[in-house]
């Protein structure tokens, strides 16, 4: 979970911005709604961001989105570009570095992380226990010489020093140790948890122009979601869907054969097939008129926007009460009625441990 995530020079944000999720002790009497006790400390299940427009309410989750990507995606060589922009309204700041922290919880331990970086490479890199106060490491980086400098701590993850050499080699000066260890063949738990929480609590923003019905087919496909789970979610909001029907087959492009996809379905990258391998998936609803009859099957594209986006955001609301894990969703009433946006944060609040 996080415990806070802070962010200082990027795009419009200059001076320090931090979005925390830590209850206030005073306030008690919502705590079985709201609040979850992990790892002694009492955390908020979600956190809103409300505010005039231009306000800097979405560069707060594209920071929490940037780092994330950063800190888990290598490069393939020192000259690729970190591609970060800094607050470009005043000439120091132009100039400055960007810094993302955060401290946040994984399988009951605390960590803090932090990375310090520019346009160009990563400056320096920290990351340490909180409940010990220990370093794992301290990255820094000299940008004459283009290389990274690892110094591991008392809570040193890596015994090998056979390792540590190679896990230090790997980091690239644009990149961070994290991204190293992901593609160094080392074993390490520590780094493994940090990593995994990375790459799979958090998960990408969503957009209001963020289309997540392929995203949510996917995972009914593999079993990540129950589709008879969704019906309930579906039918709170009033749109008289009875039945979810979903039929799916698979297209491997490599074939000299050119097929092509109805423009009603929706098309998917087929991780577990060839590389040119895709899924093809047709959704249709069935629905019911006031006296219970079913119509015939109504084809995804012809549904409202509203049942669409809601859809989708059903099929994330079941994947937050299921797992352990966190989406940024940006104006989540988009397109939505606003008791829809109310009904999904309380469902998610009520339900989720």
């Amino acid at each position: 979970m996080i415990i806070d995530f802070s962010v200082e020079n990027f795009f419009s944000i200059r001076e320090k911005q931090t979005l925390s999720f830590l209850a206030e002790d005073n306030i008690r009497h919502l705590d079985d709604y709201y609040v979850t006790e992990i790892a002694g400390m009492r955390i908020l299940k979600a956190g809103l961001i409300f505010g005039a427009n231009a306000s800097g309410k979405t560069t707060i989750l594209n920071a929490l989105d940037f780092f994330r990507k950063t800190t888990v995606l290598s490069k393939n060589a020192k000259t690729s570009d970190i591609e970060l922009v800094p607050f470009l309204m005043d000439p120091d700041s132009r100039n400055r570095d960007t810094v993302f922290e955060v401290n946040f919880i994984q399988n009951n331990q605390t960590y803090f992380y932090q990375i310090v970086l520019n346009n160009r490479y990563i400056v320096s890199e920290v990351l340490k226990t909180r409940k010990s106060g220990k370093h794992v490491y301290k990255r820094s980086t000299d940008p004459d010489s283009q290389l990274s400098i690892v110094q591991w701590g008392s809570f040193s993850p890596l015994k090998d020093r056979y390792d540590l050499a190679v896990l230090s080699k790997n980091t690239l000066w644009n990149e961070t140790v994290i991204a190293g260890f992901l593609k160094t063949n080392i074993e390490q738990p520590c780094l493994q948890e940090v990593s995994d929480w990375f790459l799979y609590y958090l998960n990408d923003i969503v957009m209001p122009s963020s289309d997540l019905t392929g995203y949510i087919l996917d995972n009914i496909d593999n079993g990540n979601i129950d589709r008879k789970c969704l019906m309930p979610i579906l039918n709170k909001a009033d749109f008289n869907i009875s039945n979810i029907m979903i039929d799916k087959r698979t297209i491997d492009f490599t074939g000299s054969a050119i097929v092509t996809p109805n423009i009603e379905d929706i098309v998917t990258k087929n991780t577990k097939g060839s590389f040119s391998s895709y899924n093809v998936f047709n959704l249709r609803f069935q629905h019911d008129n006031k006296e219970g009859e079913h119509f015939s099957d109504i084809k995804f594209k012809y549904e409202s926007l509203g049942t669409q986006r809601y859809f989708g955001l059903a099929g994330i609301l079941y994947l937050l009460i299921k797992n352990s894990c966190c989406f940024c969703l940006d104006e989540l009433e988009s397109s939505i009625h606003p008791e829809l946006a109310k009904h999904f944060l309380l469902t998610f609040c009520i339900n989720a441990k």
